[in-house]
């Protein structure tokens, strides 16, 4: 789409990533991965439109549905916590090695061209079956994604029942935290440091003084009697709201 279209998706992608914790792109130019050369533009779309319905149907399932192992809100927020990029795969097996397969076709997505979950801070993965999973193929899949994860990636999967799939077994993986960090707590908090001056505790304000005599240091001087009171702020003996005590005290 041009150099321009492209600084101005780098531009909103930057703007986005920092005030939320994961971003997902799709890029254009991987969407011919997922069709024939000849499918036009509209099927293109809804290719890419399956996908992330697979994926955040993929998270939201976890948390919503029962299924062997279930995971809860704050499992997932862990993972989408990472900073960083993040991206998503998909895939169907059938037949008696289906886990396997899903899970090759999972984290080897046309969306993963050229880029590999190899080095995530963070890896969600979500399998979808019928009631007649087997631990063999909980194991399988669990492995391979582990495999191309890496041991430094904090994985966390789960499983839902989804009697509606048939024989089909579905891997969704969602890697997180993905390329260098940037505006990590150390960077957001980090500036210069001065001296603190005399001019700066002359403006603190000293909660131990009552709040009428801080209200009247603010005023200043209003002209007539006055009385160096509390820590040598000025006083007028004339104004009814101070205290009388403290009136008397200046007779």
């Amino acid at each position: 789409e041009g150099k321009k279209r492209m600084k101005q998706a780098e531009a909103g992608l930057e703007a986005l990533t920092e005030v939320v914790d994961t971003v997902i792109t799709i890029p254009n130019d991987r969407l011919r991965g997922l069709a024939s050369s000849n499918a036009t533009m509209i099927e293109m779309f809804r290719k890419a439109d399956a996908v992330l319905l697979h994926a955040v149907k993929g998270i939201t399932d976890l948390i919503m549905m029962p299924g062997l192992v279930n995971l809860d809100f704050a499992d997932v927020r862990t993972t989408m916590g990472k900073a960083g990029m993040a991206i998503m795969g998909t895939g169907i097996g059938s037949g008696e090695n289906r886990a396997l397969e899903a899970a090759e076709k999972a984290v080897s997505h046309p969306l993963l061209e050229d880029v590999s979950i190899s080095g995530a801070r963070g890896v969600l993965m979500n399998i979808t079956c019928g009631p007649e999973l087997t631990m063999t193929e909980m194991t399988q899949a669990s492995d391979r994604t582990h495999a191309e994860a890496g041991d430094e990636a904090e994985i966390i999967w789960g499983t839902v029942l989804d009697g509606s799939i048939g024989d089909e077994l579905r891997v969704t993986v969602i890697a997180t935290g993905i390329g260098p960090v940037e505006g990590t707590d150390k960077d957001r908090f980090s500036g210069k440091v001065r001296d603190i001056t005399e001019a700066d505790l002359t403006r603190a304000v000293d909660l131990d003084e009552p709040t009428f005599i801080r209200k009247e240091k603010a005023v200043g001087e209003s002209g007539g009697a006055h009385y160096r009171g509390y820590r040598g702020i000025i006083l007028d003996k004339s104004d009814l709201e101070i205290p009388t005590f403290m009136r008397r005290k200046a007779d």
